[in-house]
């Protein structure tokens, strides 16, 4: 039993001991028996058929689900099944009444076989405390186990959707980077061939490591920026002196774990939307901090701004879509987006994305 499940056993026992002093109390009222013999031996057959009942329970059903599911120790069931726990109901409730009635005649130093001054009455009564006892146990643990199976079938079955979600949402994102690619490398094919051929050379570097990037889920902020890299260098061949970017990430956060490719819609936002429109281009800045318990990443571009230069208006267009469902779907009302003018002399738009640490 691991240590988490030690605080509500000695619950459950503090509690049996409780019920089995007003069980006295009240035997001891209506058969008029000595206060005194009457706590003892409640006290001692109520534990006794608890601690044999509970920790048969806990044995039985460490042994029938010796598997946990994904080898988590944790997330073992605690309830045995009906058929186990009638062996388990039986045998504790009669080995707990003579172990209880034993100790209860020696605390009191009475004859066991005579016992003491109780009479039969008592005695039957303390045999059927016994047996209440364990069927109390039984009911409360069948109760919780089928209520544990329950939600842990509910979770399973979010998380498998979440994951089936997630999974949809970066197969739409996939194609839509690359289309974007494509588009970029079809007019510079037009205009200038070897740099289209310096381009696609690139493009093929760059769609390896991405896809491969792409297909674990989650990644650390430094592969996520190196994705960016690789793509701004695709990006430099068609914009070339129209574009400067800075990526900017502190040593301490590189390691931090973020979802694949979550900044690179906000980028190809801001080139496709801000700084391509141009004709004198702009400048590109991806930073990441740390705010109190969030992860704030930043994509500011110095180019036309949110208004009619832009081909679509903030936050409507598909990549964004995409970042903000993925956001929802991973993280809820933790997380967000939001995307606004920048009031400086440069001018552009800023987007921030905040995720819980």
């Amino acid at each position: 039993m691991n240590m988490a499940a030690w605080p509500r056993m000695v619950r459950r026992g503090l509690l049996t001991l409780a019920i089995s002093a007003i069980v006295a109390l009240g035997l001891s009222l209506l058969l008029r028996l000595p206060p005194r013999e009457t706590l003892v031996y409640a006290v001692c057959v109520s534990f006794s058929c608890w601690l044999l009942i509970d920790g048969g329970r806990l044995l039985a059903a460490r042994w029938v689900h010796r598997h946990p599911p994904r080898g988590d120790a944790a997330a073992r069931p605690q309830w045995p099944g009906w058929g186990w726990m009638s062996v388990v109901l039986a045998l504790g409730s009669v080995a707990g009444y003579g172990v209880g009635h034993t100790v209860a005649a020696a605390l009191l130093g009475q004859d066991l076989s005579a016992g003491g001054s109780m009479g039969l009455r008592a005695l039957a009564g303390f045999l059927l405390m016994s047996l209440g006892t364990g069927l109390a146990t039984t009911y409360f643990f069948y109760s919780r186990g089928r209520l544990t199976t329950s939600l842990a079938e509910a979770e399973q079955a979010q998380r498998l959707a979440t994951e089936q979600r997630l999974k949809l949402l970066a197969s739409q994102l996939e194609p839509h980077m690359l289309f974007n690619t494509l588009a970029n490398l079809r007019v510079l094919i037009g205009t200038d061939p070897p740099r289209a051929q310096a381009m696609l050379d690139r493009l093929i570097e760059f769609l390896r490591a991405t896809l491969d990037g792409s297909r674990q889920g989650t990644h650390t902020l430094a592969d996520e920026f190196a994705r960016l890299a690789d793509y701004l260098e695709l990006m430099q061949i068609r914009m070339g002196a129209r574009l400067h970017t800075e990526l900017q990430l502190p040593a301490e956060l590189a390691g931090r774990q973020v979802p694949a490719l979550l900044l690179q819609p906000l980028v190809e936002n801001a080139i496709k939307h801000g700084l391509e429109p141009l004709a004198r281009g702009g400048r590109l800045v991806v930073s990441a901090c740390e705010e109190a318990d969030r992860l704030v990443l930043r994509v500011r571009d110095t180019g036309a701004g949110p208004g009619p230069v832009n081909a679509a208006a903030p936050g409507s267009g598909f990549g964004l879509a995409q970042v903000r469902e993925r956001l929802a779907v991973l993280y809820g009302a933790r997380a967000g987006l939001d995307l606004q003018r920048v009031p400086d002399a440069e001018g552009g738009t800023l987007a921030t994305l905040k995720i819980p640490l």
